[in-house]
């Protein structure tokens, strides 16, 4: 990628953007710049030099036409709760804000199929379905905020991943705006799709360095009707950790299966407040275990299975929640943890992913790595699918061991990743901060082979420049 042969913005590129969406859509006030220069990522920023905010389809392909043929950077922004400064504008150029994409256009229930725009919010599409009787099971942790086209920008995951997978498993068909303006669809509104090469799962994950999405055609299940939630206390985060492969084992696949160690515990709570939940002093881990389906004897049998796995794993007692208020108090315990840790102290948050029974290794590594470089972590994540959430604090360090030493330990819990059979990110993506590492999981030759990709559908580097590569 040629950096320097980008052009900046002038007073002509800033009338043709204003003919395309309007005036009051084109902004480069200070304040705007500042807002949409930054994400959830610990503490970057970077300035657009305009923030366009298009309403349809064609006014982002005239927009992505122009960008291109005037060799500007283009960035594309859903809800900025990225957590891998992947919505950043790197190289300034053209912020494109999707925010006024915000519609649910057609929910089918003959074929359990859903027509979205990308600005809509994960939640209130959650919301929408559920009442038709249907589910869309990916649910991040900032579901109540981040946008879908975010989701489909890092294929999102989440607590029910383990059952029902990430958002990569439910995008059946996109409508995407290449870097020269053409509008395509990348697939096929059916569940089976053996077309040639799958354009739709190359989009999902892509970081809009390929493409704008700009609808979204998903698939949907049927929602269960009933679920069951348990909290499973451990003395030992390690012992939590090796009894999540052992429940696999037996047989049971649970709806969700969440880890917290015990910084990340007491954090939450004192955060989300108002919560009633009493931890004793040697609970040192939680695993938070849901279940689902139709049938509540058959739920109550897995919870059975469940109970007896963890106990044979060392847990303490077993604590169920009993009502409706019980089980949002949880599930808003583990949702706050990532904020918590953000309010506690400056950090930096490593997306780890191994093969769940690798978990016992990968939480034993990263401590040990912690303790060799000087720097504490605090641990959580979906352990049934076997991704980890490592938070490093900053705390007291200096600013020589943050800076300088830190990016050494940071590789060794990757390449630790890599031994163990997984990489580094599950689901945040790669996008600026985790760029820099990507040669520790891919070859050479493997990451000119994306490279290559780039270059067919972005030919002068103007989506998403400084991004994955």
């Amino acid at each position: 990628m040629q950096t320097e042969n980008y052009n900046k913005l002038t007073s002509i590129t800033l009338q043709a953007l204003q003919a395309i969406v309007g005036t009051e859509n084109v902004l480069v006030d200070t304040e705007t710049l500042e807002k949409y220069g930054q994400d959830e990522t610990e503490d970057l920023v970077y300035y657009a030099e305009v923030v366009v905010k298009p309403a349809t389809v064609e006014q982002v392909a005239a927009i992505a036409k122009l960008c291109s043929t005037s060799r500007i950077p283009l960035t594309t922004r859903g809800a900025g709760t990225g957590l891998s400064g992947g919505a950043l504008p790197l190289m300034g150029g053209v912020l494109l804000s999707m925010e006024k994409f915000n519609k649910i256009i057609q929910v089918d229930e003959r074929n359990l199929q859903a027509t979205v725009e990308p600005g809509v919010i994960n939640y209130n599409f959650q919301e929408a379905v559920k009442k038709l009787g249907l589910f869309y099971p990916p649910d991040p942790a900032s579901w109540g905020s981040c946008s879908l086209g975010g989701n489909i920008a890092h294929s999102s995951g989440g607590p029910r991943a383990v059952k029902y997978g990430t958002t990569r498993d439910y995008v059946l068909n996109l409508e995407v705006v290449l870097p020269d303006g053409q509008i395509i669809w990348t697939g096929a509104n059916t569940l089976k799709y053996s077309t040639g090469y799958n354009l739709t799962h190359l989009m999902v994950g892509s970081e809009g360095t390929l493409g704008i999405v700009t609808k979204i055609v998903y698939k949907l299940i049927p929602l269960p009707k009933n679920d069951l939630l348990m909290l499973v206390p451990f003395k030992s985060a390690e012992d939590a950790c090796r009894a999540v492969g052992e429940v696999f084992r037996a047989g049971i696949t649970p709806s969700a299966m969440e880890f917290m160690e015990r910084d990340a515990i007491d954090w939450s709570i004192k955060y989300a407040g108002e919560v009633n939940f009493t931890i004793k002093p040697e609970w040192q881990a939680l695993l938070l275990v849901e279940v689902d389906g139709n049938n509540v004897e058959v739920l109550m049998s897995d919870c059975e299975t469940i109970s007896n796995v963890m106990q044979q794993n060392g847990c303490d007692e077993i604590l169920f929640a009993d009502s409706a208020e019980q089980k949002n108090a949880l599930w808003k315990i583990r949702r706050k943890v990532g904020e918590a840790v953000k309010s506690n102290s400056v950090y930096k948050e490593e997306d780890t992913v191994v093969p769940r029974a690798e978990l016992p290794k990968l939480l034993k590594g990263v401590k040990e790595i912690g303790a060799k470089y000087g720097f504490k972590s605090v641990c959580y994540g979906h352990a049934g699918d076997g991704n980890l959430h490592v938070n490093i604090i900053r705390g007291e360090l200096s600013e020589e061991l943050w800076e300088h030493e830190l990016p050494k330990g940071i590789t060794e819990i990757f390449e630790l990743c890599k031994s163990l059979g997984g990489t580094i990110s599950g689901e945040h993506g790669i996008g600026l901060v985790q760029k820099n590492y990507l040669p520790i999981v891919f070859p050479p030759h493997q990451l000119e082979l994306m490279r290559n990709i780039k270059r067919v559908f972005d030919p002068n580097y103007i989506l998403n420049p400084g991004k994955i590569f």
